[in-house]
Formats: structure tokens, C-alpha cells, sequence
């Protein structure tokens, strides 16, 4: 008979008694915290001459994430990359997080364990150190609040602001992966509902499953970029879809685009997954999220550049903002890009 797992209240440590647990083992690894975890406040300075930037994001159970098939340890991993993305996408370097928890009561102690220990991977592997957070009841499932902190030279900062005409649109990894394997996790969650000993069927598709549950985020890129002397002149993370996203971009930047469909890449199991589930892998890549690579614009003067990273593909470029957002097919035809669903055929003028 297998051993039953122990179970710890989270009353029978109470808040403080759990921080500390939680907080246990974490190695400061950021020259720039003079004060982390365990005090009022952290107390942090950015190297001389560069400037702090900081950002929130927060994930919440049902709408975000499904504890049924979402491994804690790998939840606390995916929220350290969703966090410090948005630093990356900034050309900064991510170097301090908090973290807040909303916990329901039915969440023993050693599911948190689970959670942290993905957290404190995550920051050893990208050398971030956890500085802070606070821990509360929640009515409505696990909540995640993180806030992260990272530096850079003000010369090496990058908006979304800054794309101009002319400028080309490149893209760090494939896309859609992250969601077919989360349409893979939910059909075998609907499959497998009224099974007693359910084992859901995986296999061919386990790149899928990572870059879902345990997407990794591009701090290879920014430091690509600086060893190249590239400054990049507009960069967005692709947290909602490439869509989505470049529509943001331009957006900010005033700006139209042109993407050409036979430029984006998709991975293989992404195409397979696709169509065994009868879906199209280009909806996936252009509308599916969670994705967490980075779409930036270079001039296209830096070319050259750009193709020695061996990291990117340069998907399109941009062009006046009256024209508008498209994706350009094979056969020359131009879709329109919206927001989200499916781009609807719509000629340019």
C-alpha cells in the first residue's frame, strides 16, 4: 500500500512561521540587493550609471492556470518567466523578485513547498534573487503576485515606442507550442474525467507540455544582444500572441506592419498537434500566448547583425501607420491582423 503524503496545515505554521519556511534556502545571487527577505522592505541599488525598472504581473487559478494537471513546482518556474519578460522585453536584466500568495485552505503546506522550490530554480538558473512578499487567504483559489526588478543602462533601454518605417520585425523562437500543449492537457483532462486510474497519453508531444508549463525566458537574448552592440529600436514579450502583440507595438510605436506567414516558425509537434486535434497551427502561433519570446525591430542597416545571433528570425518589417497591421501569405495575399479570433481576408488599399 502506498504511503500516504504528509499534509500540513497552513494554520499550524501561521504566517510568519510559513514565510520563513517558504523563504528557506534562497542564495542571494545580485550584487545590487543589499537587503532582501526577511526586513520591512528590500533595499536595493542599481549599478552606477544605469537605471532600476520594475514590473507586476500576477496569475490566478482557473483563469490562468489549472492545479489538476499544472505541476506546482513547474507553476512557480513559469511565474519567475512571466515576471521578469516584461524586464527582458525592456533589454534589462531581470536581478530581484517578491512574490504574494493568495492560498485557499485547501493547499497543504507542502504544495507550497512544491511551488517555491520551482521559484527557487528558476532564480538560481537566471542568478535572481527573491527579496520579499507576503502571504494571504484567498476565497477564490491560489493567487500568484510577483513583482520584479531589473537594471539597465539608459542608453540600452528599449520601449515600445521606438519602431520606425522601414525597420525590421524579428522574433526569438517559434510560436503556438505553448498553446497546443495546453490544448493537450485539456483534452485529456475531458478524456480522462471518469477515469479511476487515469494516464493521459503524451508521448511525441513533450516539447509541447514545456514550453506550456515551463516556458523559459530569453535572458539568452538580451545578452546576445548586448555582446552584438545591438540596441534594438522597439521590443515587446509575447505574452497574448504575436497578434496581439505587434499590434500593441505598433500601437505605441505609430506605425504599420507587413509579417510573412512562410517567415514564422512553428515547431514541428506544434503542426502534429494541430492536425490531429483539426485545428490550424497558424491560429495557434498568431493568437495562442503564453509564448514568452520577444518580437523586436532593428533598422534594417543592422541586417547583417542580426542573422550572426543565430537566435531570431526576421519575420516582416514595418511600414507607415495608415497602412495598417497584415500578414502576407504565400500567395502574395494580405490578411488583416486583429486583436484576437482567427485574421478575417481583408485586401489593403
Amino acid at each position: 500500500m502506498a504511503q500516504q503524503k504528509k499534509r500540513t496545515e497552513i494554520a499550524e505554521l501561521g504566517e510568519f512561521g510559513l514565510i520563513d519556511r517558504l523563504t528557506a534556502g534562497f542564495a542571494p545571487h545580485d550584487a545590487t540587493t543589499l537587503c532582501g527577505a526577511g526586513d520591512d522592505a528590500a533595499v536595493l541599488a542599481p549599478p552606477a550609471g544605469e537605471r532600476m525598472l520594475l514590473t507586476t504581473d500576477s496569475l490566478f487559478e482557473g483563469v490562468d492556470f489549472d492545479l489538476t494537471y499544472f505541476p506546482l513546482r513547474h507553476l512557480g518556474y513559469k511565474a519567475v518567466t512571466a515576471a521578469v519578460s516584461d524586464l527582458l522585453a525592456m533589454n534589462a536584466t531581470p536581478s530581484q523578485i517578491a512574490v504574494s500568495l493568495g492560498v485557499s485552505s485547501k493547499l497543504p503546506v507542502e504544495a507550497l513547498d512544491d511551488l517555491y522550490e520551482g521559484i527557487r530554480f528558476a532564480c538560481s538558473e537566471h542568478k535572481i534573487d527573491l527579496v520579499g512578499g507576503d502571504t494571504r487567504a484567498s476565497m477564490t483559489g491560489l493567487v500568484i503576485g510577483m513583482t520584479a526588478v531589473g537594471h539597465a543602462p539608459e542608453e540600452r533601454i528599449v520601449r515600445r515606442s521606438g519602431a520606425r518605417q522601414h525597420d525590421l520585425i524579428c522574433l526569438t523562437g517559434n510560436l503556438g507550442a505553448a498553446y497546443m500543449g495546453l490544448q493537450l492537457l485539456e483534452r485529456e483532462k475531458r478524456v480522462l474525467a471518469d477515469v479511476a486510474d487515469p494516464e493521459p497519453h503524451f508521448a511525441g508531444y513533450e516539447y509541447l507540455l514545456e514550453k506550456y508549463l515551463k516556458p523559459r525566458p530569453r535572458t539568452d537574448i538580451v545578452a546576445a544582444l548586448a555582446e552584438e552592440k545591438i540596441v534594438p529600436t522597439a521590443m515587446i514579450d509575447l505574452s497574448d500572441g504575436l497578434s496581439s502583440d505587434l499590434m500593441q507595438l505598433c500601437r505605441a510605436s505609430h506605425c504599420g506592419a507587413r509579417i510573412y506567414l512562410e517567415c514564422i516558425p512553428i515547431a514541428r509537434q506544434t503542426s502534429a498537434l494541430a492536425e490531429e486535434m483539426h485545428a490550424d497551427p497558424v491560429v495557434a502561433a498568431l493568437h495562442g500566448g503564453d509564448d514568452y519570446e520577444l518580437l523586436f525591430t532593428v533598422p534594417l542597416s543592422m541586417q547583417e547583425q542580426v542573422a550572426r545571433l543565430g537566435l531570431v528570425d526576421i519575420i516582416g518589417h514595418i511600414t507607415p501607420e495608415p497602412t495598417g497591421c497584415f500578414l502576407v501569405t504565400p500567395d502574395g495575399s494580405d490578411i488583416r491582423l486583429k486583436a484576437q479570433g482567427f485574421p478575417e481576408s481583408e485586401k489593403s488599399n
